[in-house]
């Protein structure tokens, strides 16, 4: 890709401390940031003013799924801006009608009634509102290993260390865990004990809280930001056949795993597997406007027939955000955009990755599907002692930190969390891009296996 980049300082260093003086940014201590002013972006790249452009590995939070400015995107927006910029959400809009249609057309099964949101955490707010009425109960249970968002119930549900100063007393919220073989709970062997003692242990702790007193448990497909876990055969539909069994609602968030980030439209598909409730922003319209949502299935969307749902929100089905998901949808499926992400985590990340964990011993466990990958790191592969600790901050976290100083110094945008480095280009990245970004891996591991035994 040829991208005209013009070098401003003046301006950049404008933008900077105008951000400096009036934004607050989000999870951060305000005075130890330096947030990098971006002048512009394109395809896979965006740069700063300085002229520096970075290959954007991060798909800045996973969701950028068609890459940086899509003119069909844009020119959708634009359109939309001139016809009808926005419209309360008790009218019936085309533009909402048609995005409601294409994401129900992909989703698995009968979820074909589509409640629109302004992102996913709200997304999963309103999961759980919908399951706790369908059902009359009200605990909710979810992995340690999660992220669902940060408002309070969904918080509350995530499982991360962003939870510990967000917890507010929200009752009804159960953890347990999840499957992750290469370091399991369960001291299982090989992936299938993996799979049959996390099922017998989410089963048990469900006896344990009263299966009566449950409404639903909400599960990542493909857990994201807390490792790219990728569940056994067999997992999904183990618990699938436990809620049947309890008259417990299935939901799955595919926030971060939808729209073809493993590869296929949803996460789900991989295992043939159906949801009561399937949540889902990012990848939608790739970030461009605000918008998620929750897809219903019928059962469940047969409650609030004659019973009023209560919950909604001023933006629900923005037009400007429903014309950006249409024009994203429509722009996938024309231009094969999942089944090039299949392509590049089969034929090139995938064994680019495995191919790099034979020269660095840092790499312990590679694992992912289409473009959604994760290197764990590790100071000894015996051990598997991470490269840093559980949450590791300040000089606990160096050997990550001077990871991502090298990435980044080297033209890499990387995702980095705790002791891992992910690998989440967008999804119509190209060969080359995919290979670009894993030399400059291959080059700064060399500095990470400095930190092994």
């Amino acid at each position: 890709m040829s991208i005209s980049i013009s070098v401003d300082s003046a301006a950049g260093q404008a933008v900077k401390a105008a951000d400096r003086a009036h934004v607050f940014h989000s999870w951060s201590a305000q005075a130890l940031i330096d947030p990098l002013a971006v002048a512009g972006a394109e395809g896979s790249y965006f740069w700063d003013y300085e002229g520096n452009r970075f290959l954007d590995f991060s798909s800045q939070l996973v969701n950028t799924n068609i890459g940086h400015q899509h003119p069909k995107v844009v020119a959708a927006i634009q359109e939309q801006a001139a016809k009808l910029c926005t419209f309360a959400p008790a009218f019936a809009i085309d533009v909402r009608s048609e995005a409601a249609r294409l994401v129900a057309e992909r989703t698995p099964g009968d979820l074909d009634k589509i409640f629109f949101t302004n992102g996913g955490a709200e997304a999963n707010e309103n999961a759980i509102r919908m399951a706790r009425l369908h059902t009359g109960r009200q605990k909710v249970m979810s992995t340690y290993r999660s992220y669902h968002g940060a408002t309070a119930n969904a918080i509350a549900l995530t499982g991360d260390p962003r939870r510990w100063a967000n917890e507010t007393g929200v009752s009804g919220i159960v953890h347990f865990w999840g499957p992750y073989a290469y370091r399991s709970n369960f001291h299982a062997e090989n992936e299938a004990q993996e799979c049959e003692r996390a099922l017998a242990h989410l089963e048990d702790t469900i006896a344990f809280e009263g299966p009566q007193t449950v409404a639903a448990i909400i599960l990542e497909t493909v857990v994201g930001t807390a490792g790219i876990l990728v569940p056994p055969a067999g997992y999904l539909a183990g618990v699938r056949e436990i809620c049947d069994r309890y008259g417990i609602v299935f939901i799955l968030d595919e926030v971060m795993a939808g729209f073809g980030r493993t590869g296929e439209w949803f996460a789900a598909d991989h295992w043939g597997v159906t949801p009561d409730l399937l949540t889902f922003a990012k990848g939608v319209n790739s970030g461009y406007v605000p918008l998620g949502g929750v897809a219903i299935s019928g059962a469940i969307a047969d409650t609030f027939a004659e019973r009023p749902f209560p919950g909604g929100l001023t933006y629900s089905g923005h037009p400007l955000a429903c014309a950006s998901a249409v024009a994203t949808i429509n722009a996938m499926a024309e231009e094969g955009i999942v089944e090039n992400a299949r392509k590049l985590g089969e034929d090139v990340i995938g064994p680019g990755l495995r191919e790099l964990a034979t020269r660095h011993p840092v790499i312990g466990e590679v694992r992912g599907l289409g473009v959604f990958w994760a290197l764990e790191l590790v100071r000894d592969r015996t051990t598997r002692e991470p490269l840093t600790p559980y949450n590791a901050a300040g000089a606990a976290n160096a050997p990550m930190a001077e990871l991502a100083a090298a990435c980044k110094k080297r033209g890499l945008w990387p995702f980095v969390n705790m002791n891992r480095l992910h690998v989440v280009p967008p999804c119509n990245s190209s060969e080359a891009e995919v290979k670009e970004g894993l030399a400059i891996l291959d080059e700064v591991l060399t500095l990470a296996d400095a930190h092994t035994v």
